[in-house]
């Protein structure tokens, strides 16, 4: 999982309606159950001030929804449990900023990409013992946290590290906010993260936090479906609706540069 959005294309968009792309399918009110990790800010989160699930992908969804006439009900499932629960058709629809590749290809099909990705390298705030990956790479008693199975975990192994997918100085966490919580009780130290989400934590951490380092590589997100879904097309034609008339840059905009994690 990673995020890019153009901080310069989104504050510079102009958000004025345009004409409909196409004629958009309407499903009739169809039920699809939506599954997602609620643990990626700001694609899909807990709001700690209301505890409702919030976020860039439930207002995307939502718009979908009304777009093509689908009435959406949402589950819950861990990162690593969701491509396989996908895949054996136990739910519709998975979000939660899953980067668009090939051997997940193999497992579920994807929709056309709704968001472009990019990781950073999130650490402590009075981290001075690296300042880069190589850097970090050098230092053997330096440790990482990740999911298993995510593109930060890879870009951790392959970009990082030594393309070891064993290698012990990778600790491995559930969720991503574990991961984030490992790094701030100084368990481990460093997490790899979409620089967007990163910047939002940091942003909410009064100093505690900090980016450091380059860029590690851009990707597209997707959402997922079991294999031969028939609400593939309708939604890409959602996405494709929602890219023209400028609602995904108004998303982008609300949740990247307006929304203030922890405010």
């Amino acid at each position: 999982m990673k995020l890019l959005v153009s901080i310069a294309a989104i504050a510079t968009a102009a958000f004025t309606t345009f004409a409909f792309a196409a004629d958009l399918p309407d499903l009739g009110g169809k039920e699809v159950v939506v599954v997602t990790e609620n643990a990626y800010p700001p694609l899909q989160f807990v709001d700690p001030a209301s505890g409702e699930a919030i976020g860039w992908e439930y207002d995307a969804m939502a718009e979908i929804a009304k777009r093509i006439n689908i009435t959406v009900t949402y589950e819950n499932i861990s990162w690593d449990a969701m491509i396989p629960a996908v895949s054996e058709g136990q739910f519709d629809l998975g979000m939660t900023g899953i980067t668009i590749r090939d051997d997940r290809k193999e497992k579920v099909d994807f929709s056309d990409p709704y968001m472009r990705s990019e990781m950073v390298m999130m650490v402590r705030g009075d981290e001075d013992r690296f300042t880069d990956a190589k850097s970090f790479a050098a230092n053997d008693d330096l440790l990482m946290a990740a999911q298993p199975g995510t593109t930060p975990f890879y870009v951790g192994v392959y970009d990082v590290l030594d393309g070891n997918e064993s290698n012990p100085r990778i600790k491995l966490f559930e969720t991503f906010g574990a991961t984030v919580q490992a790094l701030k009780t100084g368990d481990v130290d460093l997490v790899l993260t979409d620089g967007t989400a990163g910047a939002g934590y940091v942003a909410a951490s009064d100093g505690g936090l900090k980016i450091v380092g380059e860029k590690l590589g851009t990707e597209d997100f997707g959402f997922i479906f079991p294999k031969g879904s028939d609400l593939v097309g309708p939604i890409n034609a959602a996405i494709a609706d929602m890219k023209a008339d400028g609602t995904i840059d108004a998303l982008n905009k609300k949740w990247f540069l307006d929304y203030k994690m922890g405010g």
